[in-house]
């Protein structure tokens, strides 16, 4: 309770980029050799971690740079058209004005990030760390920290994935899942991770932010 700085996640913690990108996974798929899905194995796969889903798909580690680029290049042509969840706004703002830092560590661009927010959203943000790789999210947790000036105990990861748990207990910091996201919230819970999220008032309630 009481943390200086909460990490956010982007895609499907702040943005409900999901519904896009299930759109353009199977192109994707196509285009990289893995295999296609539908609607209810989609629906399924919510309930794996990442890298089950990865051996389900066919898809290969190595590949994973190329394609992490491709999404970033389409996600940055869609971003005019992706929304940030209910919330989040005002989510961010109450964060700003009790004087806790706010930063974005994502796989996507920063630019998309910016686009999505808006300017008003994207300067409350002290801190961007984007075009993490897909498991690579620790070292970008690091750099944020150290930019932030603060102490790991200081600070709040919040994510939609096992992998952001996974990120975030390699720097140990505490963790928070967002059961509006990509995963399911069983599997979230399975984590055992510090709080549970199934509203942005739950944020900022464990924030230490009282009479939100």
């Amino acid at each position: 309770m009481g943390y200086r700085l909460i990490i956010f996640d982007f895609d499907g913690t702040l943005a409900d980029s999901a519904p896009w990108f299930i759109t353009v996974l199977n192109s994707v798929a196509e285009r990289f050799g893995f295999r296609q899905v539908d609607e209810a194995e989609i629906a399924e796969l919510r309930g794996r971690p990442s890298r089950e889903v990865m051996r389900r798909l066919g898809l290969p580690a190595w590949k994973l740079p190329f394609i992490a680029a491709h999404v970033r290049k389409l996600a940055a042509e869609a971003a005019p058209s992706i929304g940030l969840f209910p919330g989040v706004d005002d989510m961010l703002r109450r964060l700003a004005e009790r004087g806790v830092k706010v930063a974005i560590v994502s796989s996507n661009a920063e630019v998309t990030v910016r686009t999505v927010l808006g300017p008003d959203l994207a300067g409350l943000v002290a801190h961007y760390g984007c075009g993490a790789s897909v498991f690579g999210k620790a070292a970008k947790f690091r750099e944020v920290i150290r930019k932030a000036g603060v102490t790991e105990a200081d600070v709040l990861s919040v994510g939609d994935e096992v992998r952001d748990i996974e990120a975030a207990r390699k720097v140990r910091l505490a963790t928070g899942a967002v059961t509006w996201g990509y995963a399911t919230a069983e599997i979230l819970r399975a984590q055992r991770p510090s709080a549970v999220f199934e509203t942005t008032d739950d944020v900022l309630r464990e924030a230490g932010l009282c009479g939100i």
